[in-house]
């Protein structure tokens, strides 16, 4: 029965993390026709929306521990190192596209 419930639920939440990415943040991201501002709103939206998925799946996770289903467990373990990697990965492009450049510190004329 835990096998049963916790295969469906692996797909779901990981057909949802790529709809996600295809649907809610790539058609944004096409529909702003180079609009920076709306870019950065959907790209803010997406990792809220993977950070709000990442939370659930782990309480989900500490729930079918509780209830002790190892394999719900698993797969939501999974989902959410799946979920964390694509956070982290999203974060540190954000963090390296919209870094400011280093300023000169050096105090001579070819600074």
């Amino acid at each position: 029965m835990d096998l049963a419930f916790a295969i469906p639920l692996l797909l779901l939440e990981t057909a949802w993390l790529a709809l996600d990415w295809i649907y809610g943040f790539g058609l944004e991201v096409w529909a702003a026709q180079g609009d920076q501002a709306r870019i950065d709103a959907a790209g803010l939206a997406h990792m809220d929306r993977v950070r709000i998925l990442l939370i659930a799946v782990l309480v989900l996770a500490a729930l079918a521990g509780v209830f002790r289903a190892r394999w719900t467990v698993v797969a939501h373990l999974l989902v959410a190192l799946l979920a964390g990697g694509i956070l982290a990965a999203e974060r540190q492009e954000w963090d390296n596209s919209h870094s400011t450049s280093p300023t000169c510190i050096r105090y001579s004329a070819s600074c």
